[in-house]
């Protein structure tokens, strides 16, 4: 009898279809349910949907069954280690069982053991720009036989001045492919890629772009910066469970990781300056409790899927707004109910305001507890609400991003042709340094 729920009627191979079961994937996600159907028909596919909500398997699941049936390679770029390893192992659980090989080539990753992952006919590759590149100029990996390729998270990779070595691996791809980019957000350099590299794609939005999880909570204190730390403190011994913290710059990361376990609590810390075992074993020690914190820079902000995660905070505002979406959706994941907590600083009143704007909601303000250290703040109106007058001006385009050292592209800019500056971003670095000090 044939079933209508669960993965049944999206056009998945029994065999494909009986490992999915195998792995207790019951139910699928919007991205999942809509994807899935139009790239088994080969279609070009544009998926806009929030970091967390299942799209590994939207297009893996497609592919696989694409190799299977044709043979041929499959091709999957993404932004960072983190997320490559990631993918890499939702990709060996369904497709190795089937008898499919993969190769994940990332920076901080011996090349030579990449190269024998290569030499064992590697049916999927995964990987990062930088180390597909390296790849590709010595001439150990040939891509001539994709007949796949998916760009995930595309909108980061673009944001991390990738678009020149994107571009280069592309003109290594045929032409007669079928491709899928999936993202975030769809900002202009998105649509200029698709329209360029795809075939008439089907878009297929999950969530409008800056939506944020439904079941996390939010709220912000405003705080001096000598207050930051206690705030910390106190807050860290009101919630007993797993937190992730994030801070603007990895000099940042490694002080309040320090400044955390002077607290007494266990934590660890994942920013570039981290070496890739370094960082897998920052990861794999807060997935398993060894570490109850887990202090991280933008880097992580897409690539930490741990289920459990109750509270974020975000030490520092994120650069853009739109990481601020990305960032605490590592709480509440797989249904479960989250928190998060934002330290603004009184002269970021139009930072939050551009987040309340994006997310389409006013986040509560809290009361700071009373055993805090007291600052004068300044400007004298309630914050963040109200006009914007005495706003400062403040440079635009000035993204105080940071990629990997082995994956740093050779170019500069975000998009395929010139990167604009994004309107309405938040302040450059110069502004940004200000009163941080050894922050810095």
């Amino acid at each position: 009898m044939q079933q209508n729920s669960g993965f049944y009627g999206l056009g998945i191979a029994p065999n494909v279809l009986a490992v999915i079961n195998k792995f207790g994937f019951k139910t699928p996600t919007p991205i999942q349910s809509r994807s899935i159907p139009i790239a088994l028909e080969g279609k070009d596919l544009v998926g806009i949907a929030q970091t967390g909500t299942g799209k590994t398997l939207a297009f893996g699941v497609p592919m696989i069954q694409r190799i299977l049936q044709n043979r041929g390679m499959g091709l999957i770029v993404l932004p960072t280690r983190e997320l490559a390893v990631q993918v890499r192992d939702a990709i060996a659980m369904v497709g190795g069982t089937l008898g499919i090989k993969t190769a994940l080539l990332i920076g901080g990753a011996p090349m030579g053991r990449q190269v024998a992952e290569i030499r064992r006919r590697a049916e999927i590759i995964i990987g990062t720009p930088g180390r597909i590149n390296d790849h590709l100029e010595q001439k150990t990996l040939t891509l001539s036989g994709v007949k796949v390729l998916v760009l995930d998270e595309a909108d980061r990779m673009l944001d991390m001045g990738f678009a020149p070595q994107l571009r280069r691996i592309l003109s290594f791809v045929p032409t007669e492919r079928q491709t899928m980019l999936f993202s975030a957000t769809m900002p202009p350099e998105i649509m200029k890629m698709a329209r360029m590299f795809m075939k008439l794609p089907v878009q297929i939005e999950i969530a409008p772009q800056g939506t944020a999880a439904a079941n996390v909570t939010h709220e912000v204190f405003v705080v001096g910066r000598n207050q930051k730390l206690p705030l910390l403190n106190k807050l860290l011994a009101d919630y007993r469970g797993s937190v992730l913290i994030f801070t603007r710059t990895k000099f940042a990361a490694k002080k309040v990781a320090r400044d955390v376990r002077a607290f007494g609590h266990t934590a660890n810390e994942i920013h570039s300056n981290r070496s890739l075992n370094q960082r897998q074993e920052a990861l794999l020690g807060f997935r398993n409790g060894r570490y109850r914190v887990l202090v991280a820079t933008d880097i992580a902000a897409r690539g930490i899927d741990v289920t459990g995660i109750e509270l974020v905070i975000n030490y520092d505002l994120p650069d853009q707004a739109e990481d601020y979406v990305h960032r605490i959706g590592r709480t509440g994941r797989a249904g479960a109910s989250g928190h998060a907590i934002s330290f603004a600083t009184p002269d970021q009143r139009r930072d939050l305001q551009l987040i309340e704007r994006l997310i389409k909601k006013t986040i509560p303000l809290a009361k700071l507890p009373e055993s805090l250290p007291r600052v004068e703040i300044q400007p004298t109106e309630d914050f963040p609400r109200g006009p914007r007058r005495g706003f400062h001006s403040r440079p635009q385009g000035q993204s105080d991003r940071r990629t990997h050292p082995s994956s740093r592209p050779a170019g500069s800019g975000g998009s395929f042709s010139s990167r604009k500056p994004r309107q309405g971003g938040f302040r450059g670095r110069s502004q940004r340094s200000r009163g941080y000090g050894g922050y810095r």
